[in-house]
């Protein structure tokens, strides 16, 4: 198992990574915000816990997820929608926390999407082997809007395809702090996480958080 250095993540060069014409991943750009994102996380958790869904196809995902925000997302032998209530618990999602609504409205700012508010953030907690298959997001109705990922924890390596699932999928590393932004003409191209690496990170442990903010409406 891989162990990751200790070192001052905050001093991390911070870069702009094109992916598309309008898709980047901001380097570094969470890092400020990672401990009281990391601190909102476990908030979340308390009161909506993490679980492990079952797709449309009778497959139980490896990732373990919950959400925060006005709508969450979930999965079933039904399908894919967006819920207000959380059907775990039968109570409403968590409010999103603050600290999070305004780093998605600043990741959004910096990559040409100054208008973006999010009504829904979706918590994907992966472990070592976890994994996430190519997909678009499609089951919103704001097509206009990007998509916001932050990435805490262990890296993984991003999959960033193309708009037919058979298109080639560039590999893109996410470390911690990491912020991916896509939107406009690559709002729907298909994208994924390949099975995640066996690596401890300082702070988080073996795990890696995604935090993907969306507007559904």
């Amino acid at each position: 198992m891989m162990t990751l250095p200790l070192f001052d993540e905050s001093t991390a060069a911070r870069t702009v990574v094109p992916l598309g014409e309008q898709a980047f991943v901001l380097r570094g750009f969470a890092l400020d915000d990672a401990r009281a994102l990391l601190d909102a996380i476990t908030r979340v958790e308390q009161r909506s816990p993490f679980r492990h869904m079952q797709t449309p196809g009778g497959f139980t995902m490896s990732v373990a997820l919950t959400n925060c925000g006005r709508f969450g997302w979930t999965t079933d032998r039904h399908g894919y929608q967006y819920t207000e209530l959380d059907p775990l618990t039968g109570a409403a999602w968590p409010a999103m926390p603050e600290v999070l609504w305004r780093l998605a409205r600043s990741a959004a700012a910096e990559t040409g999407f100054p208008d973006f508010t999010p009504d829904a953030c979706l918590v994907n907690r992966y472990a070592p082997g976890s994994r996430l298959t190519l997909h678009q997001d499609k089951n919103e109705r704001a097509f206009d809007a990007p998509i916001i990922s932050v990435s805490l924890g262990i890296p993984a390596t991003f999959l960033f395809g193309g708009h037919k699932r058979t298109d080639p999928a560039a590999r893109i590393p996410l470390r911690h702090g990491d912020v991916a932004v896509w939107g406009g003409v690559d709002r729907l191209r298909f994208h994924g996480v390949q099975p995640l690496d066996e690596a401890v990170h300082p702070v988080v442990g073996a795990h890696r958080f995604n935090l993907t903010l969306r507007r559904t409406g």
